[in-house]
């Protein structure tokens, strides 16, 4: 560029400028015009959220936020329906309402009184339930009496067992919808795809294909953010391409024991389900990154990929068959693996609903936070990244079986010592008090409810109080760390025999990851040793996400109305997105009657997975890892198995599921980062610095 188009550019960048200028405020004077007519709406005595919501293209949260008296019955809370929320709160601030002292079990280890004692006085008071608000977020209580005993129990003839069939498998081919180039067993095809529209897609591979395929792994070009230009968001982007009309096909309802029906909305990894109009034909669109990250990988690589995982599977479950995703293939190896004798012969029985809500609104999953300047100096001296290999296997050894029994403070508090520590080693979700030490200096131990949607944090101040619920492995980390001993507070506890529910299953997998891992270091085909190292992230993905499956979120239905027929938008739903045509919309249906729905399982894995983070003992090395075996104020952030520290450190690896992987080095120094795209920007550049590539 030279200087007179430098100049001109300049004067088109300050015409765009002014041009977004006028936007926003047209745009701020829309937004105020429709939050006027919301609320003027709203003086009407019959008028409902759920009709105003989709005519301004709102959620019925937001609508509510506008016009409060508007809330929906079913929404509005009962007064004691909750726990306080756990704000964080300095432990010498007045508090309004203490907590009765008889509610709770302190523990102060190594001290050993103080186990086996109520709350005393000088204890710190719960806090107060603050005014609502959007900066603070409640975790539910079990209810006191018989009503929170009678959660306790099983569903009735509802269990985990072992399946009497084997699995079809399905055709599946793999197209990079970039270039067209369509991989079909050993044959290659390529396509003419102008647009990559699903009706283009379908058109073209069964033109090249014309009958058998139900399955099309896309491998590159991700089609469905062809137009993510028009949106303001991918999910909008997504949504339009799976929906869009298709001649002679229509949305999948399902089929045989497929329960699988209808798109799956993802702004990444959708899925589209397709079936012809006269119903003889079934097939589905997916990306191959629900496996594994591609890069630069052709279609055939692709293939040989899924051709080493099928053939490992094989070599420990005979009937093993990949399915369309790494959860469905986890929970279906998982199922062939229950024991046909013995103990769990008649399978797992699953949990009350009412405990699988609690687990869904109090267990998190992996730990993710940024810690910023004063926390850590304005420039690092070095940014450095260990992840910790294949985590969660190194976490299945242990997990929850049986009816699990409940622990009030009362009964905690007559325990010994030895009773009390075995409890909470043992495979236990506990609801705490928790006050930060007054000298702590280093990074928070357990997650506190933090504002939005199941998002954590993890309060490190000191003197802090808190509640919050954890599993049995953080709260033993925060009670024995090697820096200073915690003050726990016992109020309540769900408590479950120790079982293998998951052991088979995950030994059976371990190998399987090694046996590629091997064979991707020692292979002499390039090609081949990628695919098997493409095979072992699979196999990764199969245990990964087969655990989240565990977990069993309560479902959410996603739908389209025209705009014509706007009073058919259900009552109770949100609206994700619309246009000129159609208005999409998501809504719960709780939880569906699953027998595979272990959430015990999945929260146990990621509590043991979050404590790893902090400290885990070498035994073979004597010695420990973790980011409170770093000095205070080294800890940048964690990132699920990730730990970015500014020095490095001399941590055992011996290639095996849980030890600390150098994954990234960048010399500094460098600007903390403030945000996570900024972490992940560090993130990229250290792991090129550290194999000698350029960014």
């Amino acid at each position: 560029m030279d200087a007179q188009s430098y100049n001109a550019t300049l004067a088109e960048l300050r015409t765009v400028r002014d041009a977004i200028k006028k936007a926003r405020a047209e745009l701020s004077r829309l937004e105020a015009d429709r939050d006027k007519r919301v609320r003027q709406l709203a003086s009407y005595e019959k008028a409902r959220a759920e009709r105003i919501a989709p005519a301004a293209g709102m959620s019925v949260a937001d609508i509510v936020a506008l016009a409060p008296d508007l809330t929906p019955e079913r929404l509005t809370a009962a007064p004691d329906a909750q726990q306080p929320a756990a704000a964080e709160t300095p432990a010498s601030q007045p508090l309004d309402q203490p907590q009765p002292e008889a509610n709770a079990a302190a523990m102060s280890a190594p001290d050993v009184r103080p186990l086996a004692q109520a709350a005393t006085d000088d204890a710190a008071p719960a806090a107060s339930a603050p005014p609502a608000s959007t900066e603070t977020r409640s975790l539910p209580s079990i209810p006191q009496g018989t009503a929170g005993d009678n959660w306790f129990t099983h569903v009735p003839g509802l269990a985990s067992t072992r399946p009497n069939f084997t699995q079809q498998a399905r055709s599946t081919v793999f197209l990079d919808a970039a270039t067209g180039v369509l991989v079909h067993r050993d044959q290659t095809h390529h396509l003419h795809l102008a647009t990559a529209s699903a009706a283009e897609i379908l058109t073209a591979v069964f033109q090249a294909i014309p009958t058998g395929v139900e399955r099309i792994y896309i491998t590159a070009g991700d089609p469905w953010h062809r137009d993510a230009d028009r949106y303001p968001y991918l999910r909008d982007a997504v949504t339009a391409w799976l929906n869009a009309p298709i001649p002679g096909w229509r949305t999948d309802t399902g089929r045989g024991r497929d329960r699988m029906a209808g798109h799956f909305v993802h702004a990444r990894n959708p899925v589209g389900r397709y079936q012809r109009d006269n119903g003889d034909q079934h097939v589905e669109i997916r990306s191959v990154g629900e496996w594994f990250d591609t890069a630069d990988d052709d279609p055939a690589t692709v293939r040989d990929a899924f051709v080493l995982l099928w053939q490992a599977l094989r070599r420990h479950w005979p009937d093993a068959v990949v399915m369309g995703s790494p959860s469905q293939t986890g929970r279906d190896l998982w199922t062939r693996t229950i024991p046909q004798r013995g103990q769990h012969a008649d399978g797992f029985p699953v949990l009350s609903e009412e405990l699988r809500g609690l687990l869904h609104a109090t267990a998190g999953q992996g730990r993710n936070e940024l810690i910023t300047p004063p926390r850590v100096p304005d420039q690092l001296p070095q940014l450095v990244e260990y992840d910790r290999t294949f985590a969660y296997a190194k976490h299945t050894w242990k997990s929850p079986v049986g009816t699990p029994r409940r622990i009030t403070a009362t009964t905690f508090a007559s325990w010994s010592e030895k009773e009390q520590m075995r409890a909470l080693y043992g495979c236990g979700h506990w609801q705490v008090r928790v006050t930060v030490p007054d000298v702590w200096n280093h990074v928070g131990l357990l997650p506190a409810p933090a504002p939005g949607d199941r998002a954590w944090h993890y309060p490190a101040r000191p003197g802090t109080t808190f509640t919050t619920w954890a599993g049995g492995p953080e709260i033993h980390t925060a009670l024995t760390n090697p820096i200073q001993p915690w003050r726990i507070e016992i109020l309540d506890g769900i408590l479950w025999d120790d079982g293998k529910p998951l052991d088979d299953w995950a030994k059976k997998l371990k190998e399987t990851w090694t046996n590629l891992t091997t064979q991707a270091h020692f292979h002499g085909d390039p090609q081949q040793a990628r695919a098997a190292h493409l095979a072992a992230r699979a196999v990764r993905s199969i245990l990964l996400y087969g655990i989240g499956a565990f977990a069993q979120r309560p479902r959410m239905v996603t739908g389209t109305t025209p705009r014509t027929a706007e009073r058919d938008v259900p009552p109770d739903a949100e609206i994700i997105s619309f246009d000129d045509q159609f208005i999409t919309w998501q809504r719960p249906t709780g939880f569906s009657r699953d027998p595979n729905a272990h959430p015990e399982w999945a929260a146990a894995i990621w509590s043991s997975a979050r404590a790893a983070l902090l400290t885990q003992r070498h035994r073979d090395d004597d010695t420990y890892a973790g980011a409170l075996h770093t000095p205070p104020g080294t800890v940048v952030a964690f990132r699920t198995d990730a730990l970015y520290l500014t020095q490095p450190q001399n941590w055992p690896y011996h290639h095996q599921p849980g030890d600390y992987l150098l994954r990234g080095h960048m010399a500094g120094p460098v600007p903390a980062p403030t945000t996570e795209e900024e972490l992940l920007a560090l993130r990229d550049a250290g792991r090129a610095a550290l194999t000698g590539q350029e960014v």
